[in-house]
């Protein structure tokens, strides 16, 4: 960045003052809050990222310094339940999301339904579409989750959402369009599988590796001989 296009130090110091401000107002919020999903709460929560992150790159910026903080962006959470208090009716909707990993196991698992079920027609089970209609035609869907492997499945992420509403949905309401319009205020709660999160604990687990990589090779490499005493004044 130019030094003509560097924010000012005043401009700095300001979204320093609005972080404060916006601080306040968050602790505030959380203090008087009526309930876990108080929508007030959810505002200052992300008046205060807002101000944060404009605050974090005009420091970047002019100091090419950084923050120590790190706040989940709003598009990574739910926005605060504002459905009914005591639904009649809820909807789950899931999602799960598979890789054909053997696509010869899937082939020979679809050949077995078409023989138990006697079936003399145009076999579905020669391609790999075809065995997968009649695997999910066969089976539900959380039984195939729980026998993915033997079906040649490699399992990828998953979500799981519940969704309330006031009244049952009428037969055959939403079935041409049945996820166009799921309400992020209405979801009762998600949960997520992803191997994305086994590999921020791996990336943690290697960073503790190697430490413990670097303390062996200190004690290894260096020897009381090749220690000399610290200077206290030393810095």
């Amino acid at each position: 960045m130019s030094d003509a296009a560097q924010p000012t130090a005043a401009e700095v110091r300001a979204a320093a003052e609005a972080v404060k401000t916006a601080l306040d107002r968050h602790l505030a919020a959380v203090e008087r809050r009526s309930g876990e999903d108080d929508p007030a709460v959810y505002e200052a929560f992300n008046q205060l990222a807002a101000a944060a992150e404009v605050y974090d790159e005009l420091l970047y910026d002019r100091y090419d310094e950084v923050t120590p903080f790190e706040i989940p962006g709003a598009e990574d959470a739910l926005p605060p339940y504002t459905g009914p208090e005591e639904p009649n009716a809820l909807s789950v909707l899931i999602r799960r999301d598979y890789a054909v990993a053997e696509p010869q196991r899937l082939l020979a698992q679809a050949q077995r339904i078409e023989a138990a079920d006697g079936d003399d027609g145009s076999p579905a089970s020669g391609t790999v579409h075809g065995a997968l209609g009649l695997l999910f035609g066969e089976f539900e869907p959380d039984e195939i989750a729980s026998r993915h492997k033997e079906f040649g499945l490699e399992e990828g992420d998953s979500t799981l959402w519940v969704t309330a509403a006031d009244e049952p949905a009428d037969p055959g309401e939403w079935l041409e369009a049945p996820f166009e319009q799921v309400d992020p205020q209405q979801v009762v709660c998600r949960f997520d599988v992803s191997a994305v999160f086994d590999d921020e604990i791996d990336d943690m687990d290697d960073e503790d590796d190697d430490g413990e990589g670097l303390e062996d090779d200190l004690d290894t490499d260096l020897d009381d001989e090749d220690l000399e005493p610290l200077d206290a004044d030393r810095r």
